[in-house]
């Protein structure tokens, strides 16, 4: 079973003063690319977060956010009654006969004239938050999960339509063969020339082996049956799908470069589509 590194993950808590909502999404990504959003005040929990959040979701560009929405009383943040009483004042030398309600509007607005408290984090609160983080990580690995079946029927589809291309191109085999010897022959003939029928036989079997694919047909037939393989394994494997995909594309082009008949070519240029559409999408796999 395959995992993608595609997901996304949200769960929310209801505390007495407050509502904490945490998203995870993610990406493809070579490695672990890790963004982590969240309040201050949480900042020195960060570190242990990176190392849960590195171990559960190993690779991926991930986007990691913490919101916090205050529904009751409590603030961090208290008037700078000095600072404010200052603007005021400043302001009246002025405009002497200047609204006083409109002064303090102004006054609030000033630079400092708010200063937040740091506040100290509460234990049980974060025991909270953290389950919170555990869910949203939880639902986005089920999404990835559920990406990745999708991935999976995809992957053997495109596999199976690869093998189909290949058994259609060998049925063309025969004819391959007859076609180029019959283009040889027909050369021989307009050079009007001797030709010993030995020799002629020796090169012709020369040259035919030179544009045997048999060898190509039994390596790709063995990368495609890997491919299914590692897709049923129990480990991440990204990495080494794309690695059998840049095997199946060599033996591809080179049945392609040694087929010389159109009607094979054309079959080589739709197991080229197929497998660029699977490594497009190998790259999403964990």
């Amino acid at each position: 079973m395959i995992v993608s590194m595609t997901g996304f993950g949200k769960a929310s808590l209801q505390l007495p003063t407050k509502k904490i909502t945490v998203e995870v999404k993610s990406l493809n990504s070579k490695g672990l690319d890790l963004n982590v959003r969240m309040p201050s005040i949480y900042r020195e929990m960060e570190l242990g977060l990176r190392n849960l959040l590195a171990q559960k979701l190993e690779r991926g560009k991930v986007d990691f956010s913490l919101f916090i929405e205050i529904t009751g009383e409590e603030t961090s943040s208290k008037i700078n009654a000095p600072i404010v009483k200052g603007y005021i004042a400043q302001m009246k030398e002025i405009i002497p006969n200047a609204d006083e309600t409109e002064l303090m509007k102004m006054a609030v607005r000033m630079p400092d004239a708010l200063k937040t408290e740091r506040d100290e984090i509460d234990e049980n609160e974060w025991k909270q938050i953290q389950k919170v983080i555990d869910e949203a990580v939880a639902n986005m690995l089920n999404f990835r999960t559920s990406e990745g079946a999708a991935l999976e029927k995809e992957f053997v589809q495109r596999i199976e339509n690869i093998r189909n291309f290949m058994n259609q191109a060998l049925e063309l085999d025969p004819e391959r063969i007859a076609a180029i010897k019959e283009r040889l022959q027909t050369a021989i003939d307009e050079l009007k020339v001797e030709v010993d029928a030995n020799r002629f036989e020796q090169e012709l079997i020369y040259y035919l082996e030179k544009l045997d694919i048999t060898e190509e047909k039994v390596r790709l037939g063995n990368h495609l049956d890997y491919f299914i393989q590692t897709l049923a394994g129990s480990e991440a494997n990204g990495r080494k799908l794309g690695f059998i995909t840049q095997e199946m594309g060599r033996e591809i082009n080179t049945m392609g470069s040694k087929s010389n008949h159109a009607e094979m070519q054309k079959l080589v240029v739709m197991m080229k589509d197929e497998l660029e559409k699977i490594k497009e999408q190998v790259l999403n796999v964990l």
